[in-house]
């Protein structure tokens, strides 16, 4: 599907984008997809009880940008994953937690506040952390059987020796499409199955914990396998549903705007549905004049809302409805 889209920008930005709120999400994060939208456009006077949610979300896309750009010209290693710590961390609540760090002092997972002796989870120590990852990086490049299975296990061993004291979880994650995408088995890092994750967050807590617990790899992969299936299946039809109003509008809009620039505007919209009417012009690349009239004929059909009118200097804050919708669900 995507090889077959001019622009896959079209169907990546909000998938992206829902993948940062649902992994972000696993660790506590209440922002929403729109709560971000409305924070990248400027509405910002709303949403100060989200603020570090959302720049944790933020964070999330820029690292998995940053790993994917380091990959191009670089293996999955530990150099890459360093550098996605750090962006990932970057002025967020973790700022304070040796961003881009492996972690010198012990750490542990249980409920907020609880002791070691009260965790649920105690990783390696410290002092054995150098050790483990090389084995772990180690493994990256092996040939094995499956690769779907081989993602299972540098998933849950991740997880398992937790080397930093902060964002474990959503860069674990994180490195699930990256590694399918540079061994090529997907086009693009994205094969995200944070939704799955999210949706069955007790099932894969307590499966990544009968790894270290049980020896349970077994009831891990399987666990795995299916949120991948699952995954795959969701990731297809989310793409159809953003593809095919994609291909509706062409026309639609075309007919609204008259405009030489219809396609060009829709293909901006699509990959920012809430934005500042300000933005518009130099974003999408189009003259002034054109933009507005353009901006005012998708209001008039109601392809775009008005969600924040302009005041002063602050411009108007515009929504594409239904794209959000269909992301959202």
């Amino acid at each position: 599907m995507l090889a077959a889209v001019p622009d896959p920008g079209v169907l990546l930005a909000p998938l992206t984008t829902r993948e940062a709120v649902l992994s972000s999400r696993i660790e506590g994060t209440q922002a929403t997809i729109g709560d971000v939208l409305r924070f990248e456009a400027g509405h910002r006077r709303t949403l100060p009880e989200r603020y570090d949610d959302i720049q944790e979300i933020l964070n999330y896309r820029a690292a998995i940008r940053r790993a994917e750009e380091m990959l191009e010209h670089l293996p999955l290693s530990g150099r890459v994953v360093l550098e996605a710590h750090k962006v990932l961390l970057s002025g967020a609540r973790g700022r304070h937690r040796a961003p881009g760090e492996y972690r010198r002092s012990q750490n542990w997972i249980g409920p907020r506040g609880c002791t070691v002796e009260e965790a649920r989870y105690v990783p390696i120590g410290s002092e054995r952390l150098d050790d483990a990852m090389s084995n772990w990086e180690r493994y990256i490049h092996q040939d094995t059987l499956d690769l779907l299975v081989q993602t299972a296990n540098l998933h849950a061993e991740f997880e398992s020796v937790h080397p930093f004291l902060a964002g474990n979880g959503r860069l674990g994650r994180m490195l699930v499409p990256l590694f399918l995408w540079q061994r090529g088995l997907i086009k693009r890092p994205v094969c995200y199955i944070s939704a799955f994750f999210e949706a069955n967050r007790d099932a894969y807590y307590e499966r990544l914990l009968a790894v270290s617990r049980d020896d349970d790899w077994t009831g891990w992969c399987l666990f795995f396998l299916e949120a991948v299936r699952a995954q795959a299946r969701d990731n297809l039809v989310k793409a159809q549903g953003i593809l095919e109003p994609y291909e509706d509008l062409k026309h639609r809009v075309a007919d609204a705007t008259r405009s030489r620039y219809a396609v060009r505007a829709l293909d901006w919209i699509f990959k920012r549905p809430v934005f500042a009417s300000a933005r518009f012009s130099e974003g999408a690349g189009i003259h002034k004049q054109s933009a507005h009239r353009i901006l005012a004929a998708l209001r008039r059909h109601e392809i775009l809302t008005e969600i924040l009118v302009a005041s002063g200097n602050r411009s108007a804050v515009l929504m594409f409805p239904a794209l959000l919708d269909i992301v959202e669900e």
